[in-house]
């Protein structure tokens, strides 16, 4: 009896983690990305490749940086508009600051100051104004992007260092290295998220804000602080561009707002507010990626790529509204 009794218990224990597994959204988007994979494979093969595998690597550890940032505004049940901006007027700064000589570290720290400062204007105004979330970053994006085209009159920076480059182009063990800096950056913001004080009141806020800041919880400082991190997270993908196309570009981030909020959204994140995860953001990323990647493969036009990627957005917004009815 007690035998037989053991191996009922062990079989129910192992329902129950199966149970857990499949209950958790990350399991489900890392099926989606599964198939879709192995469907673009069989249309090109090349997709597959180990060499495609590399530079695919490096694009998504870009977007997925860029989308964590962009996870923090979120979860507050807010957005963040400005992060496309963000990144150029970020990496314009530390271009600028290169090109006039000045140390490569002591330029990205401009670079991240610039992303960083910028999301704390954005945060002061949903903060402490009372904007809705949707007017400060928007008119952020307008503003950043107006500051680039002042400041470089749309001609690429160059004369930048050559050691400088390793950040987007290196690689460490064959792994590239923004793939390497995504990573480090995925385990402080989850351990953020997840294990700090400051991390449990961002979904506190994006939970209830009423209820959190009845709580006494200083609601208004924590949001403020949430875009200046956005802000950051922009400026780190800012840098990294600058090192992997040997420039700084006026268009640089152009439209990627929109990449990093649907990134977010397919992770799993909720626009409402609340719920998501670092490791959701990271598979939405990689999905955005390997669609846009495998489109270019399979010789689809930009046009249709631009429509394409735009239902995704939709899909996206869609599918998380009727979740959360």
């Amino acid at each position: 009896m007690d035998g037989s009794e053991n191996t009922i218990r062990a079989k129910q224990n192992r329902r129950n983690i199966i149970r857990v597994i499949v209950r958790k959204r990350e399991v489900g988007i890392v099926l989606a990305l599964i198939i879709m994979s192995s469907a673009i494979t069989a249309v090109a093969p090349r997709f597959a490749s180990g060499q495609n595998f590399y530079l695919l690597s490096r694009q998504i550890s870009l977007l997925a940086i860029v989308a964590m940032g962009e996870l923090f505004a979120i979860l507050t049940a807010g957005i963040d508009l400005s992060v496309g901006s963000l990144i150029g007027v970020s990496g314009v700064t530390c271009g600028l600051a290169l090109a006039a000589g000045v140390p490569p570290l002591l330029a990205i720290l401009i670079g991240l100051s610039t992303g960083f400062c910028a999301g704390l204007i954005t945060g002061w105004l949903v903060s402490y104004v009372g904007l809705t979330p949707f007017i400060p970053t928007l008119g952020m994006l307008s503003m950043a992007r107006g500051v680039i085209w002042v400041i470089t009159k749309g001609w690429p920076i160059t004369d930048i260092p050559k050691e400088f480059l390793f950040i987007g182009r290196g690689d460490v063990l064959g792994i590239p290295f923004p793939v390497i800096i995504m990573f480090v950056l995925a385990i402080v913001a989850h351990i953020v998220l997840r294990y700090t004080v400051f991390g449990r009141r961002i979904f506190a806020i994006g939970g209830n804000e009423q209820a959190t800041f009845l709580s006494g919880i200083d609601v208004k400082k924590i949001k403020l602080f949430v875009y200046g991190i956005s802000g950051f997270f922009a400026a780190v993908t800012g840098i990294i561009m600058v090192a992997r196309f040997d420039s700084a570009q006026a268009a640089m981030g152009t439209g990627w707002e929109l990449d990093a909020i649907a990134s977010a959204v397919i992770g799993g994140a909720s626009l409402m507010g609340g719920a998501g995860s670092v490791l959701g953001v990271l598979i939405g990323a990689a999905i955005m990626g390997v669609i846009q990647n495998g489109l270019v493969l399979m010789k689809v036009s930009a046009y249709w790529q631009t429509l394409i990627i735009g239902g995704i957005i939709i899909l996206a917004a869609t599918l998380d509204r009727l979740k959360n009815k």
